[in-house]
């Protein structure tokens, strides 16, 4: 009978290490098509994320101006013209629905294009990688510095060089938590305050934890995000298809691999060669590190760098370009079949994707577009629930909220449905129509309420009688309703 294996043996060397030890990658820089895409993308996408809290936008006398605002002490969400209450809180669950079915859309179409290209892990450390090539030079150079700091130990220059880089990497991170503490108060003014001590402590924390997530996140831990604590690579790998466009190395063009000589050697004699020539340079650009000619691997990112030094390395030994690019998995059987190569981006699949985005986002427009600005919550008093005055008449008692959502006060008549021969009194209130109170909605607020409503007992001999209260703007003709019911003792 077999011995169980105790905890030593386990973590032996017989059964390998139980985790891959870290490799440093050394991305080397590349010019092309998808290049160029990066660079766009990354700069539009950091240009929106630094200067939009700057942006203005006219909402009126005594409300913010910035386009974008989260205003945490007056529990508001502002993005240009729509400002956002606490009780819609339902529009940023419809949010996160789109954002979701919009992921699923995008991998439908070209798998990990999210993560390759507007993911911020990859934006950020794309210029902190800029920023290290700038500094250190490119990968070879990179390389031998680190080489021969390790043999010879930590020079001048290099120690210069190492200096420049992190304080510029910090700068960085620190301009990229100083622009997400602006969406949450005035910018200018939160500027200046930071500029001059004079801001609260909770900015400079934020500050500084975001400071230092970005530094340790895009300078340090980089493709491991992707790889080990992103979940998004093993969810998408649920919901791709074979229809999906990956990056991928058409072997059936590029095996079997031999050097630039040799292949031109065999074509010359009428045999058969495969156009890789194994100069590794999909494997040098690839910011995780990994080759694609093994396959599709959890650890790419789709964003087709290798795409772009495969085709420099083509057009350069005149072979045709595309020897790596994006493709499905029919593709690579057709190939192999000798038949033609079809994609289809519009399938059942993308159809029922953009088909639940469009609806779900009609939906949120249209809520939005017809939501009403004035509100009333009604809330039953529960002790007591009801009393009997010594006229024989009953009294029941609400507290009742008025939300005004515009930015000018308003005045407004509370009217009561379904008690016969009832009377409602606003307490401290005064109004020259007592039978119709009239209150003045102070500009975007909630004003609170107490209400009595007294109606004969005779008139009113059910045990309950639904009630509905109806608030009416008296110069927009605006209405909201609240119900509760009145009640017995």
């Amino acid at each position: 009978m077999n011995k169980p294996l105790t905890t030593s043996e386990m973590a032996s060397d017989d059964l390998g290490p139980l985790y891959a030890p870290h490799k440093k990658v050394y991305p080397q820089h590349v010019s092309g098509t998808f290049r160029r895409i990066k660079w766009g993308l990354m700069a539009f996408c950091l240009g929106v994320y630094y200067l939009l809290p700057f942006v203005r936008w006219d909402r009126g006398i005594g409300a913010p101006n910035q386009a974008v605002l989260v205003d945490l002490p007056n529990s508001r969400f502002y993005f240009f013209f729509i400002e956002l209450w606490p009780q819609e809180v339902y529009y940023f669950t419809g949010l996160l629905i789109l954002a979701a079915l919009t992921l699923f859309l995008m991998n439908a179409i070209g798998g990990r294009i999210w993560c390759g290209y507007l993911c911020p892990q990859t934006v950020w450390t794309d210029v902190f990688y800029a920023v290290e090539r700038l500094v250190e030079g490119d990968r070879r150079e990179r390389m031998k510095k680190d080489a021969d700091t390790d043999k010879g130990g930590l020079k001048l220059q290099r120690f210069a060089e190492i200096l420049l880089k992190h304080s510029i990497w910090l700068m960085i991170a620190w301009w990229t938590g100083g622009a997400w503490v602006l969406y949450f108060n005035d910018a200018p003014t939160l500027v200046t305050q930071l500029v001059t001590f004079q801001a609260p402590m909770i900015a400079y924390i934020w500050i500084a934890i975001l400071t230092g997530t970005t530094y340790l996140l895009a300078g340090f831990a980089r493709e491991q995000v992707c790889v080990y604590m992103c979940p998004w690579p093993r969810i998408q790998a649920a919901l791709t298809d074979e229809w999906a466009l990956n990056v991928t190395y058409k072997r059936d063009r590029g095996e079997e691999r031999t050097s630039l000589k040799k292949a031109a050697e065999l074509r010359a004699a009428g045999q058969p060669a495969g156009d890789c020539i194994d100069c590794y340079q999909c494997v040098a650009v690839c910011p995780t590190g990994i080759d694609i000619r093994d396959g599709s691997q959890l650890d790419c990112i789709q964003c087709g760098l290798c795409i772009d030094a495969c085709d420099t390395v083509m057009t350069k030994v005149g072979r045709p370009t595309r020897l790596i690019g994006y493709d499905n998995d029919i593709n690579i059987q057709r190939r192999a079949e000798g038949k033609t190569e079809i994609y289809k981006i519009v399938r059942p699949r993308t159809l029922v994707y953009a088909a639940i985005i469009a609806v779900v986002g009609g939906i949120m427009l249209y809520a939005l577009l017809n939501r009403s600005l004035l509100d009333v919550n009604v809330l039953h008093d529960r002790n007591p629930i009801a009393v009997r005055l010594s006229d024989g008449s009953i009294r029941n008692a609400y507290t009742v909220r008025l939300l005004n959502k515009r930015g000018f006060d308003r005045v407004v008549a509370l009217d009561i449905e379904g008690p016969t021969n009832a009377v409602v009194h606003v307490v401290g209130a005064d109004s020259v129509t007592p039978d119709r109170p009239m209150i003045v909605v102070k500009r975007d607020s909630t004003t609170e309420l107490r209400v009595l409503v007294t109606a004969p007992a005779a008139s009113n001999p059910e045990k309950s009688i639904p009630l509905k209260m109806r608030v009416t703007d008296l110069g927009l003709g605006e209405v909201a309703t609240g119900t509760d019911n009145f009640v017995s003792p």
